[in-house]
Order: C-alpha cells, then structure tokens, then sequence
C-alpha cells in the first residue's frame, strides 16, 4: 500500500519544475492530483520563461502515468475566486481535499534600486497574497475532511536571505510567518503547516536571461556572491528530492511535525 493511497493533494505551479516533481511523486503514492497553473505571461521583470498550456498537458500525462488521475487546469494564483472554482470542482470530482502544496511563485533577480514599486508589489500579490489565497480556497475542505498536511514552498531566502531580491526574500520570510499563524489556528482540526525551503533547483526557472540577471546583479557587491554556498560537492538539487521532502511532510509519517521550517539547501543557510 501506498503512503497516500485514498489522499487527495492540491498543487499550484503545477505545470513544470518544482510543481510537476510534486505531482508525479505525489501521484506515485497513490494521491488524486488537483493542479492549476498560470501556464502563461509573466510578470515584466520575470527574465526567465513562462510555464505553457503544453506545460501542464505534460504534467496530466505524467500523473496518469504513475497510475493516479489529475484534474489541471489554468489559474492565476492571485484570483481567488478562480482558486476557489479549481479546489471545489476537484473536490466534486475526487471526493475531498488531505494536501495542499502552495508552491506557485515567482523570482526576479534585481538590485535594490532596480525594483520599482510595481515590481515589488507583483511579487508579494504572487508569493504571499497568491499563497494566501491557495490557503483559503482549501482549508475548509481540508477540516471537512477531518485534518490533513498544508505545504508551503518557501526558500533558502526564507531562512536566511537572497541577494539582489529584496522583494523575493521578503516574501518567502513572510510565508514562515504565514504558516505559523495557519498552523496555530489550525492545529485544532488536525491540520498540519510546515514550510520547506529549498536553495538552488535545476528547473526551468534557470531559462531565458535568468543566469545572465543573477551575474549581472552579483556585479554589484562581488562580496555577496558565495552566500549561496553549501557544504556539499553538489552544488543544486533537483526537483525531484524537493519533492521527496514534499511526500514525508504529506504523509502520516510526518504527523506531529507542524510549524516547521525544513531546509533542503546543502547546508548554504548556515554556512
């Protein structure tokens, strides 16, 4: 038997990266995936490439392969009425709602004098209103279903910092605090709130002029540049062990772990 057999998780971002690993992991243990994704434009100061409708197909493709079904569809996390009609006609469809991986979010690298007041506030409404708004849209299934496990993907920047992203590392700050607070007001229906805070990925968030931004920042303040180093000869961890974690903190094996922040960063939030 499989760990989530009989479980139903909800995933934002699903589309590719770090969303897709979470899905197909999560579907490889037996859980019925609800997925949304933007699955197009981005933001102005976003230098890498946007997720695609093709995207998303790919990750239903997936899912189904490991044996599980998936109800995808194209949302933007900043809708809350949208979220809302996502997680209820996945609800209708599968039954109830035991896991939400908020894992929607975007990463503009810019030098403090770069961001603009608009800038800033696209990606706090992404990373922190639209991480709200996945929370509300699905708690009360959650409680209807009598408890289960809330996943907030942070960052390394969430526990330590980022340079050259005053507004991402705000935003992955302000989810500990998030999922501390949910966690707390939560708990009594037997609903867990952690978040994982991963460091460098391999995904596709790595395309476009996303490498060319993150020299041309560092060019700035060279001393800030090894802040990102761990204490492992691997350098980025793939999606696939984010997900990895993802699965523990959905499982019963996780149980009477709540408002924790787990690190999955090689070591570089401490060193």
């Amino acid at each position: 038997m499989a760990r989530l057999d009989g479980k139903v998780a909800f995933i934002t971002g699903v589309a590719r990266g770090q969303g897709r690993a979470h899905a197909v992991r999560l579907a490889r243990e037996g859980a019925k995936i609800i997925g949304v994704d933007i699955a197009g434009p981005l933001p102005g100061a976003v230098p890498y490439d946007p997720a695609t409708p093709e995207d998303l197909e790919e990750t239903h493709r997936l899912v189904e392969a490991e044996g599980s079904q998936a109800l995808l569809s194209r949302c933007d996390i900043r809708d809350l009425d949208g979220l809302k009609g996502a997680v209820d006609g996945g609800v209708s469809e599968f039954g109830g709602l035991d896991i939400v991986v908020a894992n929607a979010g975007i990463c503009p690298p810019q030098t403090w004098d770069e961001i603009s007041g608009q800038d800033f506030a696209d990606v706090m409404d992404i990373n922190v209103t639209g991480t709200w708004n996945t929370v509300m849209a699905t708690a009360p299934h959650v409680i209807t279903r009598g408890g289960g496990s809330i996943i907030l993907i942070s960052s390394a920047a969430g526990l330590k910092m980022q340079p050259f992203m005053v507004h991402y590392t705000t935003s992955k700050h302000a989810l500990v605090g998030m999922a501390r607070a949910f966690a707390a007001e939560l708990g009594q229906h037997n609903i867990r709130v952690n978040t994982v805070h991963p460091g460098g990925v391999a995904t596709p968030m790595g395309s476009g002029r996303m490498v060319e931004r993150l020299e041309k920042t560092a060019e700035s303040n060279p001393r800030l540049q090894g802040m990102g180093m761990g204490f492992l000869n691997q350098f980025v961890a793939e999606a696939d062990e984010i997900a990895n974690v993802v699965a523990f903190l959905a499982s019963d094996e996780s149980k009477f772990m709540t408002a924790q922040r787990v690190g999955i960063d090689g070591g570089s939030t401490v060193f």
